[in-house]
Parts: structure tokens; sequence; C-alpha cells
């Protein structure tokens, strides 16, 4: 049988599985394409808490600084050089935030827990709070001083984060509907803490009985 937590660390590589999956689909727009990472991003967090969220996260960064083509425009660490390369940073941030929200700031979770509407949003808001401040400011630093354009804050906060404000109300509606969905179900049957107390019950040792003297 898996144990709890090599189950939580094949749930984490899934995710990482379908970030890129998601950088693959993908609307080409000016410097900042959209994709569908956030969507995965935020349920990672979701699913697997925070430790185990961002560590999904993590290990697809990893796997592209290394030279794999799992970002929207390729890999390798010439990636740090690319405008949107901020918003991969708050990538692991995002999944930590969401995860901490709907966990109720428990590291290492022991199971899925229901989570009110209100706490959902607040949780996704947080998380994509940690993708776009990152990724705005990483993106305006890239323009002005790495391709050397003359690009303002503001603009840089229009293409960076306002465009992108529909396509995400959608995303966290969808994160949202999956996880209340998925909730009831996976919470009967997953079991994620490591540490689960194994009960060892005594076996009752007969007493010996002396043959007694008439």
């Amino acid at each position: 049988m898996i144990s709890p937590s090599r189950r939580l660390f094949i749930l984490a590589g899934l995710f990482a599985a379908l970030t890129v999956f998601g950088a693959g689909m993908r609307i080409p727009l000016p410097h900042v394409p959209l994709t569908l990472q956030t969507f995965f991003v935020l349920l990672s967090g979701h699913l697997l808490g925070p430790l185990y969220g961002a560590a999904s996260q993590a290990a697809y960064l990893l796997l592209g600084l290394i030279g794999l083509p799992v970002f929207a425009e390729g890999g390798g660490l010439a990636y740090v050089f690319k405008p949107t390369f901020g918003y991969l940073l708050g990538y692991p941030l995002a999944s930590f935030a969401a995860g901490m929200i709907v966990h109720r700031g428990t590291l290492r979770p022991t199971a899925l827990p229901a989570a009110s509407l209100a706490r959902l949003i607040l949780a996704n808001l947080l998380a994509l709070f940690a993708i776009f401040v990152p990724g705005v400011v990483y993106l305006w630093w890239n323009l002005n001083f790495v391709l050397g354009q003359t690009f303002s804050f503001a603009n840089a906060l229009k293409i960076g984060f306002l465009v992108f404000l529909p396509g995400d109300v959608i995303k966290i509606g969808g994160v949202i509907l999956l996880y209340r969905a998925l909730q009831p179900r996976l919470a009967a049957t997953f079991t994620f803490s490591p540490n689960t107390p194994i009960v060892k019950t005594a076996t009752p040792i007969s007493a010996k009985t002396e043959p007694q003297s008439d």
C-alpha cells in the first residue's frame, strides 16, 4: 500500500506535469501570453496543501530551468531574462498561499477540509496576488532595464495584470467548483497524514494456574 507521504510526492509530480500541460494551452498576447498554468497552480495548493503544492510548482520551475521546454516559450537558464519570468517565480508562492488558507495554516494536511465559499475566494485572490506582484514588477523591470524599452509601470500593470483579470476570474470559478465537487468524495478516501498513528493492542496473556494440593 502506498504511504501517505509517497502519495503526496506522486501527486506533486502530477501537478508539475499538469502545469506543463497548462503552459502548452496558450493564447499569444503581447509580452505575456494567456495560459492555463494559473488554473493548475491554484488547484495544486487546494488539493495538496501549502507544502506539497508549492513543491509541485518548484519542481516545475526546476524542470524548466535545467533546460526542458516546459515553459510557455521554452526553457533553460536564459529564461530568467524573459519578461514573464516573474510570474513563474510567483507560482510556488501562489500554491503555498492558497494551501495555507484552504487548509487553515496546516503545512502537511491530514485530509481535504470542507471550506466555505468566502474562504475559497480569499485563497484564490491571495494566490493571484502572489503571482501578479512579482510578475508585474519583473515585467516592468525587464522591459526597461534588460530590453531597454521605455515602459511605465502603469502600462506594465495594464498589459501584465488588467488584461488577464476576466480570464482569471473564470479560472478561479473553475477551481472553486472543482474543489467543492471533489472535496466530499476525496475527503473520505484520501488520508494525507504521514504520521498516522498506529494503535497496537496488547494480546492478553492468560495467567498460568498452578495445581492446587488437596
